[in-house]
């Protein structure tokens, strides 16, 4: 279905846990012997099985391309949702995608899980028959559960088979969890008769046995022998190491990749059971195993060093993006060495200021136009400081009608990131709970480092475009009500503190220059009559005519000012030719007359004086020579009979 090499979508949660990570670079080199790409669509966090919380993040799965693909890998348990899990079925369904769902189970999909009965049953059977423990404890999880109860009946068949009697004093319960586990355990020690091992139901709970074992000098394996289940992590760094039988994601990666690449091939595919990977080791009096747990401790270790340095230098990031002024100055701030080989791609409507993006009800938000307004590795490639992506991307006006990774203008360059054989990894940005975009990674390998390191870029990403979206709405709402402060409502005009402030800051400027100063003032003939005789309203857009007319006839930087009244004036520095303004004045009147129907005229008066701006000017006394003269046209126009305010 992809233009260029077959598209693969995985969809999980948390890539830098080391399962996950594992079982993305497993099914990566999979797919690459198919010459198929592999994009991951992923969450930062757990939904534990919360249907009522559905974070923003979850977003990424709504941007997945499904009719792009040509198979989706669902891995259920990490994503831990239904609801969700179904949204990604229904929309492959409809688009004929192929779904392969990992630890779960679906209708019309193809299944690939462990053989959980049969991996607890490897290593009971090992504890039980190799070991010949004839006092066994089985340490349960939460009463009830179904894998719980599956593992007491499984507990209770061995016995069974080998002779040893069972009753319900030989299973205890921990809840999967550490504290339950913990309190079972120093109930058993009460016991006038220790068991000989104890098999418990997960990892978790036998570290916890073990440890509360060791505490009250009970030795592990020599005077009780302990197992788990389930292949967690940290079973390689306990003392002693636990025995268990491991279900690596690992395995079910390969078992994926298999089914995968039968799929892309068009072969029919069935549902694959993986047996977990017993691992006998010193809690039972087995040999030391490692495993694969250095290469994990060296990972970690890795990242824990480089942590402290990630989250200082991508909070100036974000706190640079968020004082930004503009769009493209906030993209650009993005740049740094530690935000290498990602691109970032945003709904333009975040950057529409007469609301900010974040408050608006989600019943009156727009679709989303999604662009892309950075992409890390071309600045480096043009050697570029600052700027977040050509030209001619940054000014792209189309609109994308698809929210998908491979819509807009932003497909053929995704398409080419698919070309380096590595996986690209998406997250959904979001912020207030609202998705806004997403991030694309595209590493060049598989550290785990970087992986991590996704999850703290797409949060510095978050926090600083959030931030910059209600840091410029704050501003604005500060511009308008520094505007409504400063200027006069009907006209638009300064009013006195608004013109004394905008004054002081040229005369400051000017004053040792000589340069030119005019005063133009301007009155309304006859707003007496129009207010006697057709109301306040009609004297209000008398008022407001002849500002606008103000307004266009003078320079842009002229400050225009009503004090009060129908008496309006301009100062104007600079060279100025103060007859023509007051001529074009008058014309823009004339024109708003003609094209409106009114019972009379709305006409001006206008006086205007220039002389020198110097230190010793005084605008008050320009102020009356102005409006002398602007009285003196006035009482010309009536002893001429010319003062005429009706039609």
């Amino acid at each position: 279905m992809g233009e260029h090499r077959k598209l693969v979508a995985l969809c999980t949660s948390r890539v830098y846990d080391t399962q996950i990570h594992g079982f993305i670079e497993t099914l990566n080199e999979k797919l690459r012997t198919e010459s198929a790409s592999l994009l991951v669509f992923t969450m930062n966090s757990d939904i534990y099985w919360d249907e009522t919380l559905v974070p923003a993040e979850t977003y990424v799965y709504d941007i997945i391309p499904y009719e792009d693909l040509d198979c989706l890998i669902l891995m259920d348990e990490k994503i831990k949702s239904h609801s969700i899990a179904q949204r990604i079925l229904s929309r492959s369904k409809e688009n004929h995608v192929p779904v392969i769902v990992i630890d779960g189970s679906y209708e019309d999909t193809i299944h690939v899980r462990f053989d959980y009965a049969k991996g607890f049953e490897q290593i009971a059977r090992h504890i039980i028959e190799y070991h010949h423990a004839r006092l066994p404890h089985m340490m349960a999880g939460i009463p009830g559960d179904v894998f719980s109860e599956e593992r007491i009946d499984i507990f209770k068949k061995i016995l069974a088979e080998n002779g040893i009697p069972f009753d319900d004093s030989m299973v205890s319960y921990g809840d999967f969890w550490a504290d339950p586990t913990r309190e079972a355990t120093l109930l058993l020690l009460k016991r006038e008769t220790l068991p000989d091992a104890v098999i418990c139901a997960n990892d978790i709970m036998t570290i916890n046995v073990s440890a509360v074992l060791e505490e009250n000098g009970i030795r592990v394996p020599e005077d009780v022998l302990v197992s788990g289940f389930d292949g967690f992590e940290q079973i390689f760094f306990s003392t002693p190491k636990i025995s268990s039988a491991s279900c690596d994601s690992v395995l079910l990666a390969e078992a994926a990749g298999d089914t995968a690449v039968r799929l892309i091939r068009g072969e029919t595919c069935t549902h694959r059971l993986i047996p977990p990977k017993l691992i006998p080791n010193e809690s039972c009096g087995c040999p030391s195993m490692m495993w694969h747990a250095h290469a994990i401790l060296s990972s970690f270790n890795n990242s824990f060093y480089r942590h402290q340095d990630d989250v200082r230098i991508l909070y100036d990031i974000s706190t640079a993006m968020e004082t930004s002024l503009t769009p493209y100055e906030m993209a650009s701030r993005i740049h740094q060495h530690k935000t290498k080989h990602h691109l970032t791609v945003v709904d333009r409507h975040l950057f529409d200021t007469d609301q900010n993006y974040f408050l608006i009800p989600k019943e009156n938000m727009q679709t989303r136009n999604l662009h892309m307004i950075n992409d890390a590795d071309y600045a480096e490639e043009h050697r570029f400081v600052h700027i977040p992506v050509p030209d001619e991307v940054w000014n792209d006006q189309t609109v994308n009608e698809k929210e998908s990774v491979l819509s807009g203008g932003y497909r053929n360059r995704i398409l080419e990131l698919t070309e380096s054989g590595y996986p690209l990894i998406f997250n959904a940005l979001d912020y207030l709970n609202r998705p806004f975009g997403f991030a694309c990674y595209y590493f060049q390998d598989y550290a785990i480092t970087d992986y991590s390191r996704s999850a703290t870029i797409t949060n510095a990403l978050n926090m600083g475009i959030g931030g910059y979206v209600n840091l410029q709405h704050q501003r604005i709402l500060l511009e308008k009500m520094d505007a409504m402060y400063k200027h006069d409502a009907l006209t638009g005009l300064y009013n006195r503190l608004g013109f004394h402030n905008a004054y002081e800051k040229v005369f400051a400027a000017e004053a040792d220059k000589g340069t030119p100063v005019t005063l133009i003032m301007s009155d309304l003939d006859g707003l007496k009559y129009i207010n006697d005789h057709y109301g306040h309203a009609d004297g209000d857009r008398a008022i407001a005519a002849v500002a606008s007319a103000m307004l266009k006839a003078c320079p842009d930087d002229a400050l225009s000012a009503r004090f009060g009244g129908d008496e309006l004036f301009s100062v104007i520095i600079g060279e100025c030719d103060p007859e023509k303004i007051i001529s074009d004045i008058d014309r823009y009147l004339e024109e708003f007359n003609a094209s409106i129907d009114l019972p009379y005229v709305i006409a001006t008066s206008s006086g205007s004086f220039t002389t020198t701006l110097t230190k010793g000017y005084d605008i008050l006394k320009s102020l009356k020579v102005a409006d002398d003269k602007m009285y003196a046209v006035k009482n010309a126009k009536r002893d001429a009979g010319n003062y005429i305010t009706s039609r």
